[in-house]
């Protein structure tokens, strides 16, 4: 049985039926994650006030491991989406951001990504995916899937 990590999968809302095609994939290829993100599988009939909100998606990043970042076209304008990589960062957390499927020439990484994320990977790249959730050390990759150096070098302590 493989172990299973809780993940908090960031995105855009208009993304949501790729970051279920990311967790189907995860489980195909042998990974047992739980996501604490919102996506369509937990949304409610009313929208709750933004303060509620934040204290939701601030649980959520503190219960998941791993944050990862689905990052698509208009990520990079999506408020919420900044929002939860500062607190994931502020959180110590692992941020992976991976690229959208089909977006390899169109893409800008949200600005706190640039700041504090960790590698990018391709859309590709399940098997990276799965060794940055357990924990290992990978290359960031251009959305093609090249080996690219990252924008910041970031020294992660742990405490």
């Amino acid at each position: 049985m493989a172990k299973t990590n809780n993940v908090f999968i960031s995105h855009h809302g208009k993304d949501d039926s790729h970051v279920q095609n990311l967790k189907q994939r995860l489980k195909n290829g042998g990974y047992n994650i739980r996501n604490s993100s919102v996506d369509s599988t937990k949304h409610r009939p009313t929208r709750p006030s933004d303060e509620v909100v934040s204290r939701h998606l601030r649980k959520g990043i503190s219960w998941a491991g791993t944050f990862i970042c689905l990052i698509g076209e208009k990520t990079h304008t999506r408020p919420w989406v900044n929002f939860e990589i500062r607190q994931a960062h502020l959180q110590g957390k692992q941020i992976i951001g991976v690229y959208k499927y089909g977006c390899a020439n169109s893409v800008i990484l949200p600005e706190p990504f640039k700041k504090y994320g960790g590698p990018v990977i391709g859309w590709n790249s399940l098997d990276k995916l799965g060794k940055a959730i357990a924990g290992e050390n990978i290359p960031s990759e251009t959305p093609s899937g090249n080996t690219r150096e990252p924008i910041y070098n970031i020294t992660r302590v742990s405490c």
